[in-house]
């Protein structure tokens, strides 16, 4: 009959045959935990460039999370991440993710753009780009966004090249031009308080088109220019840029916010940008994180 051989005298953990290397679970203890709320979004899509044309598709948002209930462990350096939003010089480009340990915001899609010469499609993302000219090229179609974090871009038109579709936006698909000559605006965005006030955030960019797109909630305008540029997103709105002539608008950088119960602390590696707020939610730490200087850069709570 076998025997049971018990560890040097602490109840209640058995010893086994693995490696002698008590994990915390054999002692029956639990790593102290921490629950919060995050707000993540992602860099937005730049608009699209038509150089000498007003058809560009506006871009789209950057991804957006938010959760009020999320539980981390304490002591443990986290990944954090503020994604640049897309640069609008032509032909333009997508923004860049965020970052919160598991919880990834997806880049906003740049719009519909011409690069050498050649109409090039709108790229997916947390929300997508706008459509841009198609004749017979399909490049007139919006680009998905992601499911959970934003919404796809609207349509550009197939017949005289002087007006693109919006870029999506964290609350709603771009619209579709209209007419042939007047750009889709931006998806709308979304609106949180995690700040302790309420702020819409995530728009997507307005297209470009005879009567440019507007577009809201940090989001860009289109221009209704065959030179001109798109109006960019604003900053730490992940929204998306504006459609545009020579060059679209930048999309917009992303943001992370944690509002932390008071008592606990976030403590930030070197590259990390942020403030800290104690009074505007009461019984709450608000950081507000608007840059990262690389893509290791760490929070640890304790």
């Amino acid at each position: 009959m076998s025997a049971n051989i018990y560890n040097g005298g602490i109840i209640g953990a058995k010893a086994t045959n693995r490696s002698g290397v008590w994990g915390v679970g054999d002692q029956g203890m639990t790593t102290p935990t921490l629950t919060l709320e995050y707000l993540v979004i992602a860099g937005g899509g730049s608009g699209g460039a038509n150089p000498g044309g007003r058809a560009a598709g506006g871009g789209g948002a950057g991804g957006y999370l938010e959760a009020t209930t999320t539980t981390l462990d304490l002591g443990i350096a986290y990944t954090i991440t503020v994604g640049a939003g897309g640069s609008g010089t032509a032909p333009g480009a997508s923004g860049n993710n965020s970052v919160l340990a598991s919880f990834t915001a997806t880049a906003g899609g740049v719009g519909a753009r011409v690069s050498g010469g050649v109409w090039v499609a709108a790229a997916t993302g947390g929300s997508g780009g706008g459509g841009g000219f198609g004749a017979g090229t399909g490049q007139q179609t919006g680009a998905a966004g992601t499911t959970g974090q934003g919404n796809a871009g609207g349509n550009g038109e197939t017949t005289t090249g002087t007006a693109g579709g919006g870029g999506g936006g964290a609350g709603s698909t771009g619209s579709n031009q209209s007419s042939g000559t007047i750009g889709g605006n931006g998806g709308l965005g979304r609106t949180s308080t995690i700040t302790g006030t309420v702020v819409g955030r995530a728009g997507g960019g307005g297209a470009a088109g005879v009567t440019a797109g507007t577009a809201t909630s940090g989001g860009g305008a289109g221009t209704n220019s065959t030179t001109g540029t798109g109006t960019n997103g604003g900053a730490n709105t992940g929204g998306g840029g504006g459609g545009g002539g020579n060059n679209g608008g930048n999309g917009g950088s992303g943001l992370v916010v944690l509002r932390v119960p008071t008592g606990f602390i976030a403590t930030f590696s070197a590259g990390v940008t942020s403030t800290t707020d104690t009074s505007s939610v009461p019984g709450f730490t608000i950081y507000t994180i608007t840059a990262t200087s690389t893509a290791s850069e760490t929070v640890t709570f304790t």
